[in-house]
């Protein structure tokens, strides 16, 4: 299988699905995440926190905007190694960026018609007419792409259509596993990320520039991915929503649910103390 992430900054991609990538990449699938902005201007914590500083290192100060990027970049790939990112691609695009663009679908096409992707993986998108986030943005880009490299003929294009099987949306705004309450709006499918939490930890520990390492990193997967966990009935899971519908020859039922104990699984998933086990080391 080939998993390829799109997600608008550079650390999207390990903090929503860093350790469903360490899983595909240790049982050696490829994984490719393209990275639409350059991430300059966002979470510019080592920065804003030097300013305040009575005498501010100068070096940190005065960096320039290649300055800060380059230092995401250095970040996102040592991050990108941890999980087994294989190839990244980042179009540097500026962080305000706050529309869909047809030359920006067209090059989101090109990249799926290279790589040929089985599944995608992006941002729920929030909402479509809200232009404001570009989280929405990356993703209503991503699917106009997705659409636009199914469109291809080999008569009028030079290439064959690239068939994506389906779509990963993270980030839904609800942790609820009730479909009734949520009119059937829920994450749909959670895949536990207990036996490599460590490795997305080490991988959040190299934004240090934005304030993702250290204490943060350890409070963000213990709420978000403890509580996606506590829904999943495991210690640490990662939440998806599917795009589109699945087939099956019989009704499925996982392993894990069968596994499940309803009675006894709240133990079995709050056994990890995470900051004991991956403790801070600054």
């Amino acid at each position: 299988m080939k998993v390829m992430t799109i997600y608008a900054h550079p650390a999207d991609t390990i903090t929503n699905c860093g350790g469903t990538l360490a899983l595909h990449s240790a049982q050696g699938d490829e994984v490719v995440a393209l990275i639409l902005t350059h991430g300059g201007r966002i979470h510019p914590n080592k920065y804003a926190e030097e300013w305040r500083k009575n005498n501010p290192d100068a070096a940190v100060v005065n960096s320039g905007l290649d300055d800060i990027v380059e230092n995401k970049k250095q970040e996102l790939r040592r991050a990108a190694d941890i999980v087994g990112i294989s190839t990244l691609i980042t179009f540097d695009l500026d962080d305000t960026m706050s529309a869909v663009h047809e030359d920006v679908v067209a090059r989101v096409a090109e990249q799926i018609a290279e790589q040929r992707p089985d599944v995608i993986i992006c941002d729920y998108p929030l909402n479509p007419v809200m232009t404001a986030s570009s989280h929405t943005i990356a993703t209503m880009t991503a699917l106009a792409g997705i659409d636009r490299a199914g469109s291809y003929l080999h008569n009028l294009d030079g290439r064959a259509e690239v068939n994506v099987r389906q779509v990963f949306f993270t980030s839904l705004p609800t942790f609820t596993n009730d479909a009734v309450s949520m009119y059937g709006v829920r994450n749909d499918m959670f895949i536990d990320i207990t036996p490599v939490v460590g490795r997305k930890i080490a991988a959040m520990d190299c934004f240090d520039s934005q304030g993702y390492s250290g204490l943060f990193a350890r409070k963000l997967i213990e709420s978000n991915n403890g509580e996606f966990g506590r829904a999943a009935g495991v210690n640490f899971a990662e939440a998806f929503c599917r795009l589109r519908n699945e087939t099956h020859a019989l009704l499925p039922l996982t392993d894990a649910a069968q596994r499940a104990d309803p009675l006894t699984r709240h133990v079995s998933y709050s056994q990890i103390d995470l900051r004991a086990t991956y403790p801070h080391r600054p």
